[in-house]
């Protein structure tokens, strides 16, 4: 499922991009003139942003947001079984997601582009 969410978008803008790509070909090959606003955008698209310290807070929000959402799922199935040790698997498995947000929260304080 996670491969799911990951890979289609993926796969759309590269079919995206594949057939912009035969456009501008078959356009180029008929004589015709790109306009300065086509290749504006494809150079725009091209171009990689630097991550904002917004995106970056959002970034880990999320992230702990999803360590909290394991965290709990622990806690919820270590309640249904009365068993406490899915408690402690659940709350090692959340450690990682959780320490991904609070890293992308600390960069958040120290990046440059506030914007």
């Amino acid at each position: 499922m996670v491969v799911a969410i990951i890979a289609i978008p993926a796969w759309l803008k590269s079919r995206d991009r594949r057939e912009m790509q035969q456009t501008l070909r078959t356009a180029i090959e008929k004589g015709q003139a790109l306009p300065p606003e086509v290749i504006d955008a494809l150079s725009q698209d091209a171009a990689k942003t630097v991550p904002s310290a917004a995106r970056d807070l959002r970034v880990g929000v999320i992230w702990l947001a999803v360590a909290v959402g394991i965290a709990a799922a622990g806690w919820g199935l270590s309640y249904a079984d009365g068993d406490s040790e899915i408690f402690y698997v659940m709350g090692g498995l959340c450690a990682i997601p959780g320490f991904i947000g609070l890293a992308f929260i600390i960069l958040s304080f120290f990046n440059k582009n506030k914007g």
